[in-house]
């Protein structure tokens, strides 16, 4: 079947069109808008959503148009290989004309009518036909609206669109009739493409539905693993099966071609369309998004017709399928209702049910205990929805903390699945899943209360396996609802990952060791170990789920030792904001809104916590008073929270809301005053790919990110260095990785890595609790990398930038000196791990060295030797050298004292013959030392000096005060007169003869960002500013007294992403509340005709200044002849700005005399007067559309 790759691509184009179109259909019919508008507050009502409007409308939309689109594809699929006898959009050549008849014909008797009825006429035929009747029932997304008849018309092109040589750009013909082994391939009709479509088509509906296909070779597997046993213990007929995740149907059709082999052995001399029907019988699927289901449904729908040995669909039978769409944790009954004498929690949320749901099939098909095999691939996301999240915590009592997805869906399949009554067998659950419960706080009521009183058979470790798709390490998991069996459970554990990306994954060579030993109990092989375990192992949380014989040396380190919990006071955040993006900022973005600096903070997240150092680049909004009690004294802090006052408000801790657990709406959602009072602490990275702890000696706030363990007061720096070093060590990198979750390079789609170095890990307080300590600490060792760290943060440009103005001869100096320490930490920390070795009783003899360690580089450390050697004699393939920018080497360097280089060779010695110490000096325990490189240090630290210089307000005001934007142009001549400026900006160009204009240019464009939201945002962010806007007037009804019950509460607005953002480094500097946090304000296509550089102002200055600002660049190019309609842009800016002038300056001001409000009010008035618009005309106003590439031909 020649269908293109480019097809999923053009067709996610077409989703985003279209739902423009629809947005503007929904909003342009009243009857539409006042159904959705009800449908959303039912919604709300009876709990099944918290989305705004405006999300919740988005959401639909975007059903909608993939309906649309899907049925279209559905359709073409037909024509192209003959299923239906009619053509509509195309059909294979001979018939393409065809379709172009028909249609004239149906206009010309139909001359009103429009492409969107002409589609209607092949849905309405497919309404007709039995075998496909379903696909467009009353429960299609397809009726909620419908496009208008241009986009319908754009639709039909897009399916009609030719190559240059007249042949169809887009053709689903299979001449080839021959079946494939994959099993979406029956009688050689391929739907393969539809699992690609499903998973890829729109965007949003992949994130918001966690969309991911599962790959042919896994579903085989789980179905080998449920399945066969179930079907070995049980007659055939009457055997059911479900997938309560079905997505677009993989294992769906994996288990119908099963079963239909099955019922053709079982029963030959049954007819063949009604051995079909049994096959499809026992099949059952669910799924909470809508155009999976119908993909699943139309997949299904062409198995059954080839299987049947039919050609057409319109000869086939109605072909009954259970299939639908709907919550698969919601519908149906559970076992929490059976515990509470007239609690139905169905009933209780199916008062409400979308078009999209059929509420009676739902609750047939969930019914509890109805099926002998329940296999899928449930989502691994967390629960954004604030109303679905407690809604199952409510029915899943396994939902604890910030649980994903994994952890309702484990006990729904269970539940679903047959208990053992009388002779009938208990059934079989299966499904690949992400292990993050396995090791994550939120997983510990799973397996201790739920998973320990099942009868789990088989634990599957995939997180090494190569599975396409899935950047979320996995678990597979199979088990039946009955009281267990045995001490023990085949357990496959990982030794090493996947060595690079196989060409076929399903022989990938972890995958290739599961599938060939799974029956072996003793099988010890290169990636994976396969042993039964005792089920104890698995009864208690965390689980470790690793070979090679880690457990042993885990035992080893954690022998009858006192915990790092045993000693410390606390380990956790000082904050958590419930909102980071109203209270994060750059350095400087809140000083320059004129907070003062004790409502600022340096703010540490993790990603600054690393090797021994803390560099902290984001500042926060500090809402508390000298006493560190909630307080808005500051009138600036007050202003920059009360934009985002209603989400702030509405922010929920497991108690509620702010309000209803005593929280005014402006603090932090959790503060911890008494942690943040202790100067000292010790901050962690709480994901990394290694252990990362460093001595924090006060004045920082700490988010989740990186918590920081607090000692009891009296401790002294001492117990804090002696805990840093044990805690930096290799050893404890290695118990760290053992007992936390693994999250591999980045989530679903994000790869998981080649290397067992590569992966990112969870790295918990609740975890680190339990950390084993010796009786004696590396305390020498903590004190000298600490120091060490302090004299290389000493020596970065960033530090030489700060001290002075920075010059060429001071940062080659800082550069040598940094090389140098960098070398010394390399050593000390080789030295500090050998140590630990010691202390925890892994080695006897002390191999430290006892004089002053030379300089160690990347490269040169023994267990890189180690590892250099292997790779030289073939045995190991690895990227970490390069990675790390290092030179491989096979003997140790010749320059290092004797002494030191005897020393190396009995660590070498050591690594070969000792398997915990060879377990410890592997690059997954070794110290990365990643370091930003030092030319973009040096770039960072002077264009950070270059811009600090920018923003001083000579540049920015007149000498009356008033402010002045000014072009780059303008900005040059006066940084011309600086002579420091001048020589760091040729420093940071490092070009001399470039002009001060083009270095400026380069510096500061992409630091600004538009002053008016239609230059900033594209149609989607606009959209969602409205609803911020209606929110901020709902606000300021509110501080006024003038707020109705029936406008309460007041809604909170959809955030932003990087998709509203017209451009990369706006969105950068926005974020997603689109906080005003840029150095400086441009004015697009508002300079003076002989100037073409940009005009920037300053982003300091406060609304009523911008607006006078804006107001002084309409004077300038109004007096040099500019036309009204070029004026309008400039314009809509006062508008926009009128509103915050009226909130926040509706006063006499002391610089200008006049009441700030009045008069810019009336400055708008006569500016909208001058060029003919209302306010609502300057709303509406849109910069011209870039020009975009050329259609295919049609």
């Amino acid at each position: 079947m020649p269908i293109s790759p480019d097809l999923t691509r053009d067709l996610k184009k077409v989703v985003l069109s279209l739902e423009d179109d629809l947005r503007q259909r929904v909003e342009s019919q009243p009857d539409v808008l006042h159904a959705w508008q009800g449908h959303h507050r039912d919604a709300t009502a009876k709990e099944r959503t918290a989305l705004s409007w405006q999300a919740w409308r988005d959401d639909r939309i975007t059903q909608v148009a993939v309906a649309w689109v899907l049925t279209t594809v559905f359709i073409r699929f037909c024509e192209d290989n003959g299923l239906l006898s009619k053509v509509w959009l195309a059909g294979p050549p001979e018939r393409r004309q065809e379709a172009l008849d028909a249609e004239l014909a149906y206009f010309r008797a139909n001359p009103e009518h429009t492409a969107r009825e002409w589609i209607l006429q092949a849905v309405e035929h497919l309404r007709m036909v039995k075998a496909t009747q379903a696909l467009v029932d009353e429960h299609s997304a397809l009726w909620l609206v419908s496009p208008s008849g241009q986009a319908a018309k754009d639709l039909v092109d897009f399916w009609r669109a030719k190559t240059d040589d007249g042949d169809l750009v887009r053709d689903f013909t299979d001449s080839g009739l021959s079946t494939g082994s994959d099993l979406s391939t029956v009688g050689g009709l391929s739907t393969r493409f539809l699992g690609d479509l499903y998973q890829d088509l729109s965007d949003y509906a992949k994130k918001t539905f966690a969309l991911l296909q599962t790959p042919e070779f896994v579903e085989e597997f789980i179905l080998d693993q449920t399945m066969e046993p179930a079907l070995a213990e049980r007659p055939l007929d009457g055997f059911t099966l479900i997938d309560p995740t079905c997505g677009s149907g993989h294992f769906l059709l994996g288990a119908f071609a099963r079963l239909n082999d099955r019922w053709a052995t079982h029963a030959p001399g049954l007819e063949v369309q009604a051995r079909v029907q049994k096959a499809l019988d026992a099949i059952h699927g669910v799924d909470l998004n809508p155009f999976a289901v119908a993909i699943a449904r139309f997949r299904l729908i062409v198995a059954a017709l080839q299987a049947c040995g039919l050609r057409s669909l319109e000869d086939a039978p109605g072909f009954k399928l259970n299939l639908a769409a709907g919550d698969s944790l919601l519908h149906g009954g559970h076992q929490l209702s059976l515990q509470f004498d007239g609690f139905d929690a169905d009933s209780e949320i199916s008062g409400f049910a979308y078009a999209t749901e059929d509420l009676d099939a739902l609750r047939q098909i969930l019914t509890p205990s109805n099926y002998d095999v329940v296999v899928g691939n449930p989502p691994y996301i967390t629960v954004k929805d604030k109303t679905l999240n407690a809604r199952y915590r409510e029915l899943y009592s396994t939902c604890k903390g910030t649980y994903a997805l994994t952890v309702p869906f484990m006990e729904r399949f269970f539940e679903l699945a047959k208990r053992r009554k009388g002779d009938q067998p208990a059934g079989w659950t299966g499904q690949i899943t992400s292990n993050s419960f396995m090791k994550r706080e939120f997983g510990s009521k799973l397996i201790e209360e739920f998973l320990a009183k099942q009868d789990l058979r088989l634990v599957v470790d995939t997180s090494g396996a190569y599975i396409p798709g899935h950047g979320t390490p996995t678990v597979i998991l199979v088990g039946r609802p009955q009281t267990p069996v045995g001490e023990t459970v085949r357990a496959v554990l990982g030794v090493r990952g996947e060595p690079g990306q196989p060409k076929d994954p399903a022989k990938g060579l972890v995958w290739t060791q599961i599938v060939e030993n799974i029956e072996r109990a003793d099988f010890d092989g290169d990636y994976v170990s396969i042993a039964d375990l005792a089920r104890s192992a698995l009864s208690a949380h965390p689980w470790s789920l690793t070979g090679g014989g880690s457990s042993d040396l885990l035992d080893r380190i954690n022998a009858g030792r006192q915990s790092l919990g045993d000693v410390v006071l606390l380990i956790g955040r000082t904050c958590h904001t419930g909102s980071d993006d109203a209270y994060f900022g750059a350095p400087g973005s809140w000083s320059r809104a004129t907070v003062p600096a004790s409502f600022i903070k340096p703010l540490v997240t993790g990603d600054v916590v690393r090797d021994y150092a803390l560099s902290p680049h984001t500042e926060t909004l500090f809402p508390y008073d000298a006493t560190y009690k909630a307080s808005l004294e500051n009138t600036a802090v007050a202003r920059l929270l009360w934009r985002n006052r209603a989400g702030l408000a509405e922010r929920r801790e497991p108690g509620g809301t702010h309000a209803e657990i005593g929280l005014t709406w402006f603090e932090f959602s959790r503060w911890h005053p008494e942690r943040f009072n202790i100067p000292l602490g010790i901050a962690m990275a709480f994901v990394a790919t290694h252990n990362h702890f460093v001595l924090d000696r006060g004045g920082k706030v700490f988010k989740q990110s990186a918590p920081v363990i607090k000692l009891p007061k009296e401790a002294t720096e001492d117990d804090h260095l002696a805990l840093l070093g044990v805690l930096n060590s290799s050893t404890a990198c290695f118990w760290l990785k053992q007992n936390s979750h693994n999250k591999g390079n980045g989530g679903i789609g994000g790869g998981i890595g080649d290397e067992d170095w590569e992966p990112r890990y969870e790295f918990t307080g609740t975890t680190l609790q339990d950390f084993p300590l010796t009786s004696r600490l590396p305390l020498e060792s903590g004190r000298l990398m600490d120091l060490l760290a302090q004299d290389l943060a000493a020596s970065t440009p960033a530090a030489v930038a700060e001290s002075d103005v920075p010059t060429s001869d001071a940062l080659a100096a800082a550069q040598k000196q940094y090389q140098a320490l960098r070398g010394r930490m390399i050593a000390q920390q080789e030295e500090l791990d050998w140590e630990v070795y010691r202390l925890y009783g892994l080695i006897d003899e002390d191999l430290t060295y006892s004089g002053d360690v030379p300089e160690v580089s990347l490269g040169e450390r023994a267990f890189e030797i180690a590892l250099a050697r292997k790779v030289a004699a073939g045995d190991e393939q690895t990227a970490w050298f390069s990675r790390h920018g290092s030179t491989s080497i096979t003997e140790i360097p010749a320059h290092w004292p004797a002494d030191y280089h005897e020393l190396v060779q009995r660590r070498l010695d050591l690594i070969e013959s000792d398997k915990f110490i060879r377990l410890l000096e592997k690059p997954e325990h070794k110290r990365r030392w990643v370091s930003e490189p030092w030319d973009k240090q040096v770039d960072k630290a002077l264009r950070t000096w270059l811009l600090d210089r920018l923003e001083d307000r000579t540049y920015w005001f007149d000498q009356s005060g008033r402010p002045m934007p000014k072009s780059i142009g303008q900005l040059a001549d006066l940084v011309a007169r600086d002579a420091d400026l001048v020589r760091v900006l040729e420093l940071w160009s490092g070009k001399r003869d470039q002009s001060l204009t083009t270095s400026l240019g380069a510096l500061l464009t992409d630091e600004a960002v538009p002053y008016l939201a239609a230059y900033r945002l594209k149609d989607s962010g606009l959209r969602k500013r409205e609803a911020w806007e209606h929110t901020w007037h709902l606000q300021r009804k509110e501080d006024a007294g003038t707020l109705t019950d029936a406008e309460r509460p007041i809604p909170v607005p959809p955030k932003y992403t990087n998709a509203d953002f017209r451009k990369a480094s706006w969105w950068q500097a926005r974020g997603k509340l689109d906080v005003p946090k840029e150095r400086f304000i441009l004015y697009p296509d508002a300079g003076r005709e002989t100037d073409p550089t940009l005009v920037l102002g300053w982003a300091g200055w406060d609304h009523a200044q911008q607006f006078l600002a804006l107001a002084t660049l309409i004077g300038e190019r109004q007096a040099e002849g500019w036309d009204d309609d070029r004026l309008v842009p400039l314009v809509a800016g006062l508008a926009e700005l009128q509103p915050w002038v009226r909130q926040w300056h509706d006063e006499i001001d002391p610089t200008y005399g006049v009441n700030m409000a009045d008069f810019c009010e009336e400055q708008l008035r006569d500016r909208a007067s001058q060029v003919g618009k209302t306010i609502d005309q300057l709303k509406a106003w849109r910069p011209a559309a870039s020009p975009r590439g050329r259609k295919p031909r049609s």
